[in-house]
């Protein structure tokens, strides 16, 4: 046995994982997606893993009323069950219910069958829409969320996680995050070492990121309470920061008590919290565009105290101000930022 060598029988069984065509899909999302496993199985032959190779496929409709079959296969195998299938983001809305229609009965008598079903970002909506996500955890793309909440109510969405293991059923956040839900598919077949050299084989993150790394503060303003949308243009021209509770209650025309009541109604936060949101969501465009220390954009955003603008930033966010700098600008660490601005 090679070094590589692992119990097979650890992992799923199947060796297949199909990716549904549908109308809209993206279709980087599905090449990038037959790549990473055609990566994988390069991975194995070459790195001395004794393992066989991942079969991926593509599944479309051929025609009205007609069940998905198979239109594309990496290799010929014995065509028995799929252990997972993917539903892939579209770049379009997310998928109604009129669209995601046909597919819906096949991708249920492939879950009882024992399938793996997974989804990324708005191709979640249409694996919600078999009914299987009820009472689940789940999440999408969080720009998705208000209009996800509202037809799947029943789901229970958490789109602060980009990658979300319901052991049966699996999904993904952003667009981008078919590369997530592809390692971790490769994981269950065929094992971590396998999956940790594919990713560094595609200078990849393994699994582990989270949604609200990327994700901004976007309050809802199609409440239709004009008294609350006063006070929220407030808070927003001044980025959370100097606006003080009278201030926003003289802007509403309410007493103060009806106000509070009916912001919270309208945003699902008090103004204490929408403001920190705001404050968060500035630093975090700060510290994409500039070079300035942490200790001074804490300062810029309406922080006296750096570290108490640390520990807010890293429960929000869930990163650090500097891990977040160097995620998402690819600009230098804070020490350099504050060697160079003489801060201490």
């Amino acid at each position: 046995m090679g070094a590589h060598s692992t119990n097979r029988d650890a992992h799923y069984g199947g060796s297949e994982i199909g990716l549904m065509i549908y109308p809209g899909v993206q279709w980087a999302a599905v090449y990038g997606l037959t790549d990473l496993v055609l990566t994988a199985n390069r991975v194995m032959m070459t790195d001395g893993f004794e393992l066989e190779p991942i079969c991926v496929s593509h599944w479309s409709i051929e025609g009205a009323g007609a069940l998905p079959i198979r239109t594309y296969q990496s290799f010929d195998h014995d065509a028995g069950s799929v252990a997972a299938l993917v539903v892939p983001p579209t770049l379009e809305a997310p998928p109604s219910s009129q669209l995601a229609a046909p597919y819906l009965d096949w991708l249920r008598q492939k879950h009882s069958a024992g399938t793996v079903l997974s989804s990324v970002c708005a191709g979640t909506f249409l694996l919600a829409q078999t009914g299987l996500l009820d009472g689940r955890a789940a999440t999408t793309h969080w720009m998705h969320a208000k209009a996800f909440r509202n037809r799947f109510p029943k789901v229970r969405l958490d789109v602060e996680q980009l990658l979300l293991d319901e052991g049966d059923v699996l999904t993904a956040g952003g667009v981008m995050a078919w590369t997530d839900l592809g390692l971790r598919l490769v994981e269950r077949l065929r094992g971590t070492a396998v999956m940790i050299e594919t990713a560094r084989a595609l200078l990849i993150d393994p699994p582990g990121r989270q949604q609200r790394f990327y994700s901004r503060f976007m309050p809802p303003m199609d409440h239709g309470d004009r008294a609350v949308l006063k006070a929220q243009k407030i808070l927003m021209e001044k980025h959370g920061k100097d606006v003080s509770l009278p201030d926003l209650v003289t802007r509403s025309g309410l007493e103060e008590r009806t106000f509070l009541r009916r912001f919270r109604a309208a945003t699902g936060f008090t103004t204490t919290r929408y403001a920190q949101g705001l404050r968060i969501a500035r630093a975090q465009e700060l510290l994409q565009r500039m070079e300035a220390s942490v200790d001074q954009i804490a300062w810029e955003v309406g922080y006296a105290d750096p570290a108490s603008f640390r520990k807010t930033f890293t429960r929000i966010i869930g990163l650090s101000p500097s891990a977040y700098r160097r995620r998402l600008s690819g600009r230098r660490d804070d020490a350099k930022v504050q060697r160079k601005s003489g801060s201490a």
